[in-house]
């Protein structure tokens, strides 16, 4: 049975630190809705009803067009090992990049983690925990390391320009926030 709480509990932070991927979905009114997994130590709980995560350059930068657009957004993270549950949080978020203010205080949260390109911060409205019972069992045997030697072999300059070319408008033509003078 799913339960709902407004917060994140003690037991919630403490699965939720336990989890080697989680995944994350947005929509804008119209268009495409993504559903994104995310991986690496990327994922901080900051308070009751505060979580960030250090958002990695990908193929594209849906969450971050779909925040602007509409600022809703659903994380979801599940037990692969160990007793079965799934939890969601449902909240707003938004992007934070290295321009603003707010950047020094959230990225010090994370390890260096080479390719990060924002900080998303989100305000946890509800959190609802279910059983998954029907979540198969899996071991995790380890982290990728491609995105991480990929992100290093382009360097900070291909890095800026890969996020211009790639990463400044989402699918469906929406700003992603990524300045394209990235000043």
């Amino acid at each position: 049975m799913a339960k709902a709480f407004d917060h994140i509990g003690n037991d919630h932070a403490r699965f939720i630190r336990n989890q080697p991927i989680f995944f994350v979905a947005t929509a804008a009114a119209n268009g495409h809705i993504n559903l994104s997994p995310k991986g690496y130590d990327t994922l901080r709980v900051v308070g009751p009803n505060r979580v960030c995560w250090l958002n990695l350059t990908g193929s594209g930068n849906e969450t971050a067009a779909h925040l602007l657009a509409d600022g809703r957004i659903t994380l979801m993270l599940c037990a692969f090992s160990g007793d079965p549950m799934i939890l969601r949080l449902y909240g707003t978020a938004r992007t934070v990049h290295p321009r603003d203010a707010e950047w020094e205080a959230l990225i010090a949260l994370f390890p260096d983690t080479p390719g990060y390109r924002q900080v998303i911060d989100m305000q946890v409205e509800r959190v609802q925990s279910s059983c998954g019972f029907s979540v198969p069992e899996m071991e995790f045997t380890g982290e990728r390391t491609r995105l991480k030697e990929w992100a290093q072999g382009r360097g900070p300059e291909g890095l800026v320009k890969y996020w211009r070319e790639k990463n400044a408008v989402s699918m469906d033509g929406l700003p992603t926030g990524i300045d394209p003078a990235l000043d």
